[in-house]
């Protein structure tokens, strides 16, 4: 199934040792979702509530992206058709695992983190898959694809425009880094990047915006 490729892919790539299974908290039918949340527009949403140290999520995905990406399997081969809704599944799939991990540890998470990280996220398991799917061909177009050529939808940012662009911009100074290491006349190993991409995972949100800030 597609969500547990997506788990498999994101997990092995950061070393995660999550023991939930993402299906046991997806919901497809927009009317379970709680009142204040129902009338949004999105096709991806985590639901997290929480109740003293207790923390609940559900990640909300729409079961039209979810039949299309059966029909046309990114695993299988991601292209221009079906990149859009992969990346909307794969943001899902990001966060619920970056929050089930972060909880395993009682840290904290916010949402400029969380947001930072399935933009890097998109842009790793992307080039990854891509590698695997054409070994000869390096995705040069893939990170002015995510950066460049998106947009952010006010409708689905809900007044949170600001929080998105930081977002968006950290994520791709970092993801412009690893282009670099990866594909430079002094790149490094994906065994290399795949070590400093495990310790960017682990760093705090204060040290990953350092840590970025220093790249410039």
């Amino acid at each position: 199934m597609i969500l547990t490729s997506l788990q498999q892919l994101i997990g092995g790539i950061y070393d995660l040792g999550v023991a939930y299974d993402v299906y046991d908290f997806l919901v497809t039918d927009r009317a379970r979702l709680p009142p204040q949340v129902r009338a949004r527009v999105s096709a991806e949403d985590l639901i997290v509530a929480q109740s003293g140290e207790e923390i609940a999520m559900s990640l909300y995905l729409d079961p039209a992206l979810l039949e299309r990406l059966g029909r046309e399997d990114p695993m299988v081969r991601l292209h221009e058709r079906n990149v859009a809704d992969w990346w909307t599944a794969l943001e899902g799939v990001s966060h619920f695992l970056y929050l089930a991990w972060n909880a395993s540890f009682d840290r904290p998470v916010s949402l400029l983190e969380l947001e930072m990280q399935a933009e890097v996220d998109k842009y790793v398991a992307s080039y990854w898959l891509m590698r695997r799917q054409s070994p000869q061909h390096f995705p040069a177009e893939l990170r002015r694809l995510l950066f460049d050529r998106s947009r952010i939808d006010p409708r689905l940012a809900d007044g949170r425009e600001e929080l998105y662009r930081h977002a968006s911009g950290y994520a791709e100074r970092f993801c412009r880094r690893l282009e670099q290491l990866l594909h430079g006349a002094r790149g490094r190993t994906e065994d290399e990047v795949l070590a400093e991409l495990r310790r960017f995972y682990r760093y705090t949100n204060a040290r990953k915006r350092a840590h970025i800030e220093r790249l410039a």
